[in-house]
């Protein structure tokens, strides 16, 4: 059950390397071939028996590494590319200490595409964000991931301007990565609200197109796997508004 509590939003210490700005130049031809090519379909595949199960992690870990990289490219569709490649990547099997060592650089990527990218971009990086809380787990280190990411969520979900994919896609992975990572009711009252404002305040007004409901029915779903981690009191508060 989420509890009261305070904790600072970023673990101390830490250097963080220069980030290299983003821009709308898509023309990085040689940052996306070597981002396509660690992207192939069969790139995380084990290549037979005989190979070395070690090396073969370290293979693996090798092109992860690479994608954190070119999440940071100027070109938009290396970025996407490389988000993909990490969300296959995440998706695949259990990294944790691979991931806990690079959960502030994985955390900065994610934002900042988030906030510099649009439409499929915002998308697959809110998919990443939730597999990034999955990883990590219940705990302190997921918890500090939802609250940095979960202010660049609520943004884009409340934006009627932004793509209404990565406007669905923020709402359920937002609900999600609350559900796994906070522990602060607080923290759970306010993502609720969010998705309350949705489905309620905002469905009038963006109603009678199938997008829109979509993204409305995707809130209060969010709403309702939350609702089932809330005190009994606050349950019956929410049901009876």
């Amino acid at each position: 059950m989420p509890k009261s509590k305070k904790r600072n939003s970023r673990p101390a210490g830490g250097r963080q390397k220069t980030i290299q700005p983003f821009s709308d130049d898509d023309s990085s031809v040689e940052t996306m071939s070597h981002c396509s090519s660690y992207s192939d379909t069969a790139s995380f595949a084990e290549d037979g028996a005989e190979v070395d199960e070690e090396a073969a992690q370290e293979d693996f870990e090798f092109k992860l590494k690479g994608f954190i990289e070119l999440t940071m490219d100027k070109s938009a569709k290396t970025r996407q590319a490389a988000l993909e490649g990490l969300k296959s990547g995440l998706s695949s099997k259990i990294l944790y200490d691979f991931i806990v060592e690079r959960r502030i650089t994985l955390t900065d990527s994610i934002e900042r595409c988030l906030k510099k990218g649009k439409g499929e971009e915002q998308r697959v990086a809110a998919a990443l964000a939730c597999l990034l809380c999955c990883q990590l787990g219940s705990g302190m280190e997921s918890e500090e991931v939802f609250r940095t990411l979960a202010p660049v969520l609520k943004s884009i979900i409340s934006d009627r301007s932004a793509n209404m994919s990565a406007r669905q896609a923020c709402a359920s992975y937002l609900g999600l990565c609350c559900f796994i990572a906070t522990d602060d009711i607080e923290d759970l009252y306010m993502t609720m609200e969010c998705m309350e404002n949705l489905f309620t305040k905002q469905y009038h007004a963006e109603g009678g197109t199938d997008n829109a409901s979509a993204l409305h029915i995707q809130a209060l779903l969010s709403w309702a796997l939350l609702l089932t981690i809330c005190h009994s009191s606050e349950v019956k508060k929410k049901i009876d508004m």
